[in-house]
């Protein structure tokens, strides 16, 4: 699969239109780079353009917007409330998919590299790019601002990574690095711009010094005023919204505001956004409020209530969730996204890809799916109101296992193509043989560990199965009772392919576990099925 990164320069300028839509416009005429959004500050007087594109492309993409800069924007008369050094601020490399952080290393320490040649301007590393301890943390890096530039450059100790000790009144410096994903988060509230900077003192890692640190790890923050909204901010980076989640950051500041007696009027968030951030604040207002949601959609839109996502602007999920942008740019949906006549003739024709595999994991994605309708069939009506306790409890764990099994569809198709891709490879020469052999080795266990998930997935679905064939609402009989043998088909289809590429495989010990393993789950499964079709019988008709 591609290897995608993100990019999300800051440049200091967030009124002027035609800067803005100059420096968008070199981004996204950059071959291979796919611009996600544009979000321009007045007050800050900064916009951050959020872009992906493969490794390569990323840097060419900063360097065209950065050439722009350099022409547009003079720091000299630069005026905003959010700290800055340099025209082009800041310029970090993210990690998104099937790339390594070393690798945005490499793209930071390139980047800087040329910049600093092709523009003459001195350039800083942070983050994980950063070659001193010292260096990792952007405000470290940025205290004392532009303002502070000409006398930090003469210091030996503030010497730039590339380019000259040289201050260039009209850029200023940048400064690029390799991070994790970065949320900007900002907490609105009606207070003055010094109420707003004590809260944001008070949660932030760094707190007001060493002796009094914050509340919240990896946060940064400080208190600023929106003078076109009329409106103070508490504005955070979250460097690890898995350490300090959202939600977490929302209810410490509102904690604070009711404690001052200051009202919170909901929160925006700056660029794009991991959908896993959005799912597990929902969660946590999910178990907070004792709520039942199931759908995706649902719970994002939930999240943008409670955080009040939309007081400044429309929150539309599709153009500020990263996941949801990359897939909408993608040429290649895969199998799932055919129309099911598509899926179906895709199967039939002569190609050993989706085989098997892939109609056993649609099978399986079929039967979590009935499981999940048959208990939303007896929940939410009053008639049987007393099963509610009971669907609760049943329901989410189909709906989830019909989400991770239609991405199975997929996934066992890319596992046989990954052996095939193997066996291409050339052998003229022992060594080449070799590596051909130990790819095609582990094309093989990539192809056997596919659907022995598969089957482990439905394996775990018995339990619940036979739960709902005890209570669920009988008119939905038959639905329950297809659903317990497509799982059944599911794993026998499972079952078959895990077998037939175990045969090639030279791994003795591993052939012996898995072979056990699929066994156990396949009798499992024809237990599984018969004892809720026994239930559903004994029930009557």
């Amino acid at each position: 699969m591609a290897k995608l990164v993100e990019c999300v320069p800051n440049f200091s300028e967030g009124n002027n239109k035609e800067v803005i839509d100059a420096l968008g416009q070199a981004i996204s005429r950059t071959p291979g780079c796919v611009l996600l959004d544009v979000d321009a500050g007045a007050s800050t007087n900064r916009t951050v353009y959020t872009f992906v594109g493969s490794p390569e492309a990323v840097v060419e993409g900063a360097l065209s917007a950065a050439r722009v800069a350099g022409q547009l924007i003079d720091m000299s008369r630069h005026v905003g409330e959010h700290p800055r050094m340099g025209a082009l601020d800041v310029c970090p490399f993210v990690p998104v998919m099937n790339v390594s952080m070393e690798e945005c290393v490499t793209c930071a320490h390139t980047f800087g590299q040329r910049l600093a040649a092709e523009l003459g301007v001195p350039v800083y590393l942070y983050g994980e790019a950063a070659r001193e301890e010292s260096r990792k943390a952007l405000p470290a890096i940025r205290a004392g601002e532009y303002e502070a530039l000409p006398e930090k450059l003469a210091k030996p100790e503030w010497a730039p990574d590339f380019g000259l000790p040289t201050f260039v009144p009209r850029w200023g410096a940048t400064v690029t690095g390799a991070r994790t994903f970065l949320i900007a988060y900002n907490v609105n509230l009606l207070c003055t711009k010094e109420l707003a900077h004590r809260i944001a003192l008070n949660i932030r890692e760094q707190g007001r010094g060493s002796d009094q640190p914050g509340r919240l790890k990896r946060v940064q923050g400080i208190g600023w005023y929106l003078e076109e909204e009329n409106i103070a901010q508490v504005s955070t980076n979250l460097l690890d919204f898995e350490t300090t989640p959202l939600h977490d950051v929302y209810e410490e500041v509102c904690r604070d505001a009711e404690a001052l007696n200051l009202p919170v009027v909901g929160s925006q968030l700056v660029g794009l956004v991991p959908k896993k951030a959005m799912l597990d604040t929902a969660e946590f207002y999910i178990k907070k409020e004792n709520l039942f949601i199931l759908e995706e959609e649902q719970k994002i839109r939930l999240v943008v209530s409670r955080l009040g996502l939309d007081s400044l602007s429309p929150f539309h999920p599709r153009e500020r969730i990263i996941e949801y942008l990359v897939q909408a740019g993608e040429v290649d949906m895969g199998l799932v996204a055919k129309p099911l006549g598509a899926f179906v003739r895709a199967v039939g024709a002569r190609s050993a890809a989706p085989g098997g595999g892939s109609v056993s994991a649609a099978a399986a994605a079929l039967g979590a799916a009935l499981g999940s309708m048959v208990g939303l069939m007896s929940y939410g009506k009053r008639q049987f109101e007393e099963l509610d306790p009971i669907m609760r409890k049943l329901i989410p764990p189909f709906h989830q296992a019909m989400e991770e099994l239609v991405d199975m569809v997929d996934a066992d198709s890319r596992a046989f193509s990954s052996y095939m891709e193997a066996m291409k490879l050339p052998k003229s020469s022992p060594e080449e043989r070799e590596r051909r052999t130990a790819a095609m080795q582990q094309g093989l266990k990539t192809a056997v560990r596919v659907p022995c998930t598969l089957a482990e997935k439905v394996s775990g679905l018995w339990p619940a199965l036979k739960e709902l064939a005890r209570h669920c609402n009988l008119a939905c009989k038959s639905d329950i009772q297809v659903g317990a043998k497509m799982l059944e088909a599911a794993v026998f289809g499972a079952y078959f392919n895990v077998m037939i590429n175990l045969k090639d495989i030279t791994d003795e010990k591993f052939k012996l576990v898995m072979s056990q393993k699929v066994s156990g789950m396949l009798e499992e499964a024809k237990q599984g099925s018969a004892l809720v079709l026994a239930l559903l019988e004994k029930r009557g008709p």
